[in-house]
C-alpha cells in the first residue's frame, strides 16, 4: 500500500507544486491537503495517514505551527510520521522539534521542495521510524556543539547512555527499565550530567532539550 501523506503548507504556489511532485511517486498518496493548523489536525483525524508535511508556519498565527503540530500529534497519533518545513536555518526549533525524541521526525528546509529526491527520502524515512536533518540545520547545531564539545566530553559512559535514553523521548521511569537502573539512580545521572553541560540553572525541560540539542550534533559528528 502506498504511504498515506497531508499536506500543510499555506502559499498555493508551493501546496500545489508539492502536490505535483509527490503525484509522481508511485508508494505515495495524497489524501489531504490543508492551510492552517485546525485543518491540519482535522486531516490526521480524518484519513489517518502515515506522514505530515507540513511548513513551519502556518495560520492563525504564522509562527510555529508546523512545531506544535508536531509536538500534539507526538501525543495523538505517536505513530505517525512529520516532516517540517521552514524557510530558515533555525537550530532553536530543530531543538524544539526533537525534544521528545527524533523518531518520525524530520527537519528539512524548504529548499528542499525543489529537490524531490530528497523531500521523497525523508517522507519515507519517518514513515519507518527513522529521523532527518537539513545538512544545513545540522551545521547550524554543530555550531552550538562546537562551543560546548569539552562539556559533554566530561560524561561518563553510563551518564552518555542517559543522555541517549533522553534523546528518544523517554521519561525517567523508562530510562531507568531500559537500563536496569532504579529511577533514583537515573535522576541522580542526570542531575550530573545537567550540571556538566551547564545546566543547572533552567527549567527541566529546557535542560533535557538542550541536552537532547548536544547529543543529537555529536552523532551527526561522529557518523552515528
Amino acid at each position: 500500500m502506498p504511504l498515506r501523506v497531508v499536506i500543510a503548507e499555506d502559499v498555493l504556489i508551493v501546496r500545489e507544486g508539492v502536490l505535483r511532485m509527490l503525484g509522481y511517486q508511485e508508494d505515495i498518496e495524497v489524501v489531504a491537503a490543508v492551510d492552517d493548523l485546525p485543518q491540519l489536525l482535522a486531516a490526521v483525524d480524518a484519513h489517518a495517514p502515515d506522514v505530515v508535511l507540513t511548513d513551519i508556519r502556518m495560520p492563525p498565527t504564522g509562527t510555529d505551527e508546523g512545531i506544535q503540530a508536531a509536538l500534539t500529534l507526538r501525543d495523538s497519533h505517536p505513530q505517525l510520521g512529520v516532516v517540517v518545513l521552514s524557510q530558515h536555518i533555525d537550530a532553536g526549533w530543530a531543538l524544539e522539534l526533537f525534544a521528545r525524541g527524533s523518531e518520525r521526525r524530520a527537519y528539512l528546509l524548504k529548499e528542499r521542495v525543489s529537490e524531490p529526491g530528497q523531500l521523497v527520502a525523508a517522507i519515507r524515512d519517518v514513515a519507518a521510524g527513522g529521523s532527518v536533518v537539513d545538512p544545513k540545520v545540522v551545521e547550524a547545531l554543530l555550531a552550538v556543539r562546537t562551543r560546548q564539545r569539552s562539556a559533554l566530553d566530561q560524561l561518563t559512559p553510563r551518564e552518555r547512555e542517559v543522555l541517549a535514553e533522553i534523546a528518544q523521548g523517554k521519561s525517567n521511569a523508562a530510562v531507568a527499565k531500559s537500563l536496569f537502573l532504579s529511577t533514583r539512580a537515573v535522576e541522580k545521572h542526570i542531575n550530573s550530567l545537567f550540571s556538566k553541560l551547564g545546566l543547572t540553572e533552567e527549567a527541566d525541560v529546557h535542560r533535557r532539550v538542550k541536552a537532547v540539542l548536544l547529543f543529537l550534533s555529536d552523532r551527526a559528528v561522529d557518523g552515528g
